[in-house]
């Protein structure tokens, strides 16, 4: 299997044996089976590569090494492939002879090279275990899982393996025990966090934002921008300008996001380490000894650099999460307008028979289908009155049907308030709920004039009105009130009823929502308040409820002046 195979995906690899036979043909099917092997051995031969240059480029500057990619490498594609046991043992077996063949071909005695391939199979089998245990996901496009996989792979499991050489170069060498660990972990940390992450962000979804030509261009440009002031700052300048990096790390991430800031990564750490261990570049100071130079590169990297790749998963993790909510708006939207069209066609389905009912109905209680006793005219006005609620109903859902179909038009007008605050009032008088009730006006100030729609805003108070009218306390009031204020007018409508919470408030203006009093005596369908709000948002206005349990509530409007 070619090596650009394993490292296009960060889903787990199916097994050969249950996927061979749908997805390879026949006569490949041997073909396939024998290039799986090539996998954990091309791995151990970039093990191998990256021991015996990391070995040979420290022994050359006279320092163990700074910077141990093996383990970074090895790290993500064992994550990237690993399968179960016998592949896991077979995968670490072929990683343990490239890394003892490393050490050995760089020079290393082979008791030395022994205690240092085990070291290295400590540090790698435990930040495996370790990532698969708290990282499993291995999705370092969210900052809880770049976090995740840092900590876990980089901060913590070369832990072990430092403490392990820093006993055994101190028992046997006589070596500083905290200069040792120090070399050990930054170094390993540092190949783990900058080499495993940029393996571990190879994956389909990345690779396909370079599909674009024009966007695979301007990744070229950034990373050769990235090479150049890199190679400027790290290496070719002694003056400490190495924040100069950091602007272009940071377009980088917004540009290109987590696959671009990791190999961004990998080229910075390269230049920095690799020009301080060199002698180069702004660590390389008169009188600063090669150790330190290590480390204030590898801390330079660590904390100016690494944070940016957190910067990057968190412009990855919101740009799925934009992407997620347009999906859910484009089905909301969907499904609305779905919703919509099955109330239109109902209520204009219920409209035709449910004329005839009345009209039956009607004919029935006026005695012209025959001699009718008063039992039989009782329940005929009774078939009247519920085929005109129904009717109602109808034309209600034909309204919001429309009303969120954006086809109910408005026009707009100079609209006089009071005038038709008054003929709300007395056609709502007429209402059988209304007796015994108190309708009263209260109309503040002049010029109430509002900009609406006339007839949709009658429609509105109307609603509004029969609510308090049902909801208001018997022998109760009803008021209706307009008053001005800033740049329009506010009409209200106050009753003397339950009132509301403000759970309750919040679910209010919710189509077909009763809040729980579907099985109460008081007729409704919990789409009248719905329709208000929509009617009334159309005519450029708010609606509102201003309610304490216990104390009535007052629904109330606001609408620009004319």
């Amino acid at each position: 299997m070619p090596l650009s195979r394993v490292l296009d995906t960060a889903d787990p690899v199916p097994d050969v044996a249950s996927s061979r036979a749908s997805t390879v043909p026949a006569s490949q099917g041997a073909s396939a089976f024998f290039a799986q092997p090539l996998v954990p051995i091309l791995t151990a031969v970039g093990v191998l590569i990256l021991v015996v240059a990391a070995i040979s480029f420290a022994r050359s500057a006279g320092l163990v090494a700074a910077l141990w990619g093996a383990g970074g490498l090895a790290v993500a594609v064992w994550l990237r492939t690993g399968r179960d046991r016998a592949y896991d043992l077979c995968f670490g077996g072929l990683l343990m002879v490239g890394i003892l063949a490393g050490e050995i071909l760089a020079g290393n005695s082979p008791g030395l090279s022994v205690v240092f391939t085990v070291a290295n199979m400590i540090e790698i089998v435990g930040a495996v275990l370790l990532i698969r245990r708290f990282a499993p996901t291995l999705n370092l496009s969210t900052v809880d899982g770049a976090i995740r996989f840092l900590m876990a792979g980089a901060v913590l499991a070369p832990i072990p393996a430092a403490l392990f050489t820093t006993v055994w170069l101190t028992a046997t060498a006589g070596a500083d025990p905290v200069a040792s660990f120090q070399t050990w972990w930054f170094g390993h940390a540092l190949g783990i966090a900058v080499f495993g992450a940029f393996g571990v962000s190879l994956t389909r979804s990345h690779l396909a934002a370079l599909r674009r030509p024009w966007r695979a261009v301007e990744a070229g440009v950034l990373m050769i921008l990235v090479v150049a002031v890199a190679a400027e700052v790290f290496v070719l300048i002694r003056s400490p300008v190495g924040f100069a990096i950091i602007p272009v790390m940071i377009l980088v991430a917004v540009r290109l996001r987590v696959l671009g800031i990791a190999a961004a990564l990998v080229i910075v750490t390269l230049a920095a380490v690799g020009g301080a261990m060199a002698g180069l570049g702004p660590f390389a100071g008169p009188g600063v000894e090669l150790a330190d130079r290590a480390v204030l590169a590898q801390i330079m990297v660590f904390l100016g650099c690494l944070p940016i790749f957190l910067i990057a998963a968190l412009l990855e993790e919101r740009d799925a999460l934009a992407e997620r909510a347009r999906l859910g708006r484009a089905r909301a939207e969907a499904a609305s307008e779905a919703k919509s069209r099955l109330l239109a066609n109902v209520a204009h389905e219920i409209k035709s028979p449910i004329a005839g009912v009345i009209g039956i109905g009607d004919l029935w209680k006026g005695g012209q289908l025959g001699p009718v006793t008063p039992a039989q005219a009782e329940m005929a006005d009774m078939l009247v009155r519920t085929a005109r609620q129904v009717e109602a109903l109808a034309h209600d859902l034909l309204d919001v049907a429309r009303a969120e179909s954006g086809a109910v038009k408005v026009d707009l007008r100079p609209t006089d308030v009071p005038g038709l605050l008054e003929d709300v009032r007395r056609a709502v008088a007429l209402q059988p709920g209304a007796a015994g009730l108190r309708l009263e006006m209260d109309c503040a100030g002049d010029g109430l004039v509002a900009l609406a729609d006339s007839q949709r805003l009658a429609q509105v108070v109307g609603n509004l009105a029969s609510n308090a009218v049902k909801y208001g306390a018997p022998g109760g009031m009803v008021r209706f009130a307009a008053l001005r204020i800033p740049r329009g007018v506010r009409i209200e409508i106050t009753d003397r009823g339950p009132g509301l919470s403000l759970q309750k408030q919040a679910q209010l203006f919710e189509p077909f929502n009763r809040l729980g009093l579907e099985r109460s005596a008081i007729e409704g369908h919990g789409i009248g308040l719905a329709l208000a709000k929509r009617l009334t948002e159309l005519q450029g206005g708010v609606i509102g409820v201003t309610s304490t349990p216990g104390a009535g509530a007052t629904f109330w409007i606001e609408l620009p002046a004319a």
